[in-house]
């Protein structure tokens, strides 16, 4: 389960410095709480699928991207 968390997280990242948000212009965004989306990006927390969609949303791309 880490390794799927490590890579979901990464992705995230990835996408977020692509359009060169930080991740408190992303969390706000979704509304979520930046420390949050810190802990998905560096894998140490478990994103539930509703908070999954809510950053895909914001971040304009497919859930499918967030977990390839």
């Amino acid at each position: 389960m880490v390794e799927i968390s490590k890579k979901v997280g990464l992705n995230i990242r990835k996408y977020r410095e692509k359009i060169g948000w930080t991740q408190e212009k992303l969390a706000y965004e979704a509304g979520l709480h930046r420390a949050y989306v810190g802990q998905i990006e560096r894998g140490e927390k478990s994103i539930g699928l509703k908070n999954l969609e809510k950053i895909a949303s914001t971040l304009n791309i497919a859930i499918e991207k967030l977990i390839k």
